[in-house]
């Protein structure tokens, strides 16, 4: 199939994405899609008592509220090593890009239980947005950021809506047009009301894999729960407004917890 490449802004966030020709635009009945939908897949966990995060968790994005105040303190959870080694290795994930992902996911269990977050959700969804953090033709460092950077095209008008720098480059890099950022793509305005601290660092990055993970995971659940074939793909939605993408994000989510279930 011929593939083309399409620059897709929606709720503040802008990706770009390999879809095939003949499924872009196309809209399949609900009822022949919710099969697709993947089931959260267990962790063994650990606690981290020493690092807090203290970002914010906001309502629903669709009508765009004030964010609600997050816990002052939260404990983030982190998968067992053996866990994510064992786990990297049986679903092809990078080790590094896997231990945000099931510490967002767990995190974000903790913070909204009756959310329903999957890692392997948000494995799918860093899947198609950067390979893992790799599309740059490198990979994540140690301190899970990609080498070298991920910035998506200019957002001038030419392929996407147009939004004119609002950081000063300083997360993208440019001061004329905003781009989208780091190894789940968002643009800085979206930063400036979800960004969340998911390393302990005291600062939130989009560059940086835990902090894009854990914001990402609160950005998902804020568009309801996931438990359900409708909540989820809701939630899915909600980053992406296309059908084709929620499939695709499915998809990979389930290749995934096959993978893991071996």
């Amino acid at each position: 199939m011929l593939a083309v490449v399409v620059a897709v802004l929606f709720v503040g966030i802008a990706v770009v994405l390999v879809v095939s020709a003949q499924a872009a635009g196309r809209e399949r009945p609900l009822e022949d899609r919710t099969a697709a939908v993947p089931a959260p897949v267990e962790i063994a966990t650990t606690v981290n008592p020493d690092a807090s995060t203290t970002a914010d968790v906001g309502e629903a994005p669709e009508a765009d509220p004030a964010p609600a105040a997050a816990p002052s303190s939260v404990r983030p959870v982190v998968a067992d090593p053996s866990w994510t080694a064992r786990t990297a290795a049986a679903t092809g994930i990078p080790e590094r890009a896997l231990r945000a992902y099931a510490s967002s996911a767990l995190t974000v269990q903790s913070e909204q239980p009756a959310c329903g977050l999957g890692w392997n959700t948000l494995a799918g969804i860093g899947a198609i947005e950067s390979a893992h953090g790799t599309h740059s033709g490198g990979g994540l460092d140690a301190a899970g950021y990609p080498q070298p950077a991920i910035r998506g095209i200019p957002l001038d008008g030419s392929a996407s809506a147009a939004i004119a720098d609002t950081d000063g480059g300083e997360w993208d890099g440019d001061a004329v047009w905003d781009r989208a950022v780091g190894p789940l793509q968002f643009i800085p305005a979206t930063w400036q009301r979800w960004g969340a601290d998911g390393n302990g660092d005291g600062r939130a990055d989009p560059n940086q894999i835990d902090d894009a993970a854990l914001a990402a995971g609160r950005y998902l659940c804020a568009a309801g729960e996931m438990t359900s074939a409708a909540g989820w793909r809701r939630a899915i939605f909600s980053y992406n407004h296309l059908d084709s993408y929620v499939d695709d994000v499915a998809a990979a989510a389930n290749a995934f917890a096959a993978r893991a279930a071996g």
